[in-house]
C-alpha cells in the first residue's frame, strides 16, 4: 500500500514538473518564432482583452519591480493575456533559457504572459504617429525613452484595445471599467495606466495632438500633459469628491485613490516598514513612482517594508526567485 502511494505521488510530481517545463519551453519557442517573423502581433493579440507593458530601452533583464508588475497583472487578470514588449529583443537573438538571467524564464512560465519584441515601426504603422516616427531622430531627443513609450501606449491600446500599465504598477484587484483614464494626485490625468476598447476615437485624437503639438524637450508633453489638455479641451477637467470616480463623455475618470493613494512626494513610504492599517481598499493597483526612486531603494527580503509585503502577496514568484535569491 505504501509503495502504491509512493508511486502515485512520484507520478504526480513528474507530471507537474513536466507541465511547468513545457510551459517555459513552449513560451520560449513562441518567442523564438515571433522573433523570426513566423507570425506577427496581430496573430496572437486578442482584441480588447490585453494588458500591455513595455521596456523601451535595450535592457534585457527587467527590474524586480517590473517583473512583479507583470506577474501581479497576470494573477489579477487570469482570463486575460498580458503582453510584455521588449525593445532589446531582436530576430538575431538566440532564444533559450540561458540567454537571459532570471526574469525571462520566470515570466515565460506564467501561462497568460507573452513576451514580444518591440518594433516601433510595426506599432506606429497605420496610426497618426507613423509619419512622425519616420522623421524623428532618436539620437537628438532628450527624453526619447519616455517619448517613445508615450507613443507606444497610445498606439498599442488604440490598435488592439485593453489596458496599458507602467512597469512600476502592482495590480491588486481587477479594474471594473473598460474605458478609463486615471487622475493623478495633482488632479491632472496620468498616462501611467489607462484602458480603452479597440479603435477608441479619443486615442486617435490624442495621437493627432501628439504629432501636432510635439515638444520632445518638455518631459511629459506627450504623456500626462497630452491627456490632460485633451480632456480639458473636449470635456473640461472633471472634479472628483472623496473616493468617487467621474465621467467624461462615455468613459470614466478614476479617482486618484484607485492607483495613487500614496502621492509621489511620499514615494519612500513604499520602502518603509509596513503599517498593517494601510489596506488600500479603494485601490485597484499601486503606482510605486519608480521615476522618483531611480533605482536607489530596492525591495529587500526581511525588511518588512510595504513594498516587500506587496511582493509577497501579489507577485510571490518574483519575491521567491528574484528578491530572495
Amino acid at each position: 500500500m505504501k509503495l502504491w502511494i509512493l508511486c502515485l505521488s512520484l507520478f504526480f510530481l513528474i507530471f507537474i514538473c513536466s507541465a511547468v517545463y513545457w510551459m517555459k519551453t513552449e513560451s520560449l519557442r513562441t518567442l523564438h518564432r515571433f522573433l523570426n517573423r513566423q507570425f506577427t502581433a496581430e496573430d496572437i493579440i486578442k482584441s480588447n482583452t490585453g494588458i500591455f507593458f513595455a521596456e523601451t530601452t535595450e535592457k534585457l533583464e527587467p527590474s524586480p519591480l517590473a517583473v512583479c508588475a507583470i506577474e501581479s497583472a497576470a494573477r489579477t487578470y487570469p482570463n486575460r493575456s498580458v503582453y510584455f514588449y521588449m525593445k532589446g529583443l531582436t530576430k538575431d537573438m538566440t532564444v533559450n533559457k540561458s540567454s537571459f538571467y532570471k526574469a525571462i524564464p520566470l515570466l515565460s512560465s506564467i501561462a497568460n504572459v507573452h513576451i514580444l519584441p518591440l518594433d516601433f515601426e510595426d506599432v506606429f504603422k497605420d496610426t497618426p504617429l507613423y509619419p512622425w516616427y519616420q522623421k524623428v531622430n532618436p539620437a537628438q531627443e532628450q527624453f526619447w525613452t519616455h517619448v517613445s513609450s508615450d507613443g507606444f501606449r497610445l498606439a498599442v491600446v488604440w490598435k488592439y484595445g485593453g489596458i496599458y500599465m507602467d512597469t512600476d504598477i502592482i495590480s491588486m484587484r481587477p479594474i471594473p471599467e473598460d474605458d478609463f483614464l486615471a487622475l493623478a494626485p495633482t488632479k491632472s490625468c496620468s498616462s501611467a495606466v489607462f484602458g480603452f476598447q479597440r479603435h477608441y476615437q479619443f486615442l486617435w485624437d490624442c495621437m493627432e495632438d501628439f504629432v501636432k503639438n510635439y515638444r520632445g524637450e518638455i518631459w511629459g508633453q506627450q504623456g500626462p500633459r497630452l491627456l490632460t489638455r485633451m480632456i480639458v479641451r473636449q470635456y473640461g477637467m472633471p472634479v472628483v469628491k472623496g473616493t468617487e470616480d467621474a465621467t467624461c463623455g462615455d468613459f470614466s475618470i478614476l479617482n486618484p485613490q484607485r492607483f495613487f493613494p500614496i502621492p509621489y512626494p511620499a514615494w519612500e513610504r513604499y520602502f518603509q516598514v509596513w503599517n498593517p492599517n494601510d489596506t488600500f481598499k479603494s485601490s485597484y493597483a499601486l503606482h510605486l513612482w519608480n521615476f522618483m526612486n531611480k533605482g536607489r531603494k530596492k525591495v529587500i527580503a526581511g525588511s518588512n517594508s510595504l513594498a516587500e509585503n506587496l511582493f509577497i502577496k501579489y507577485c510571490p514568484h518574483t519575491y521567491q526567485f528574484i528578491v530572495r535569491h
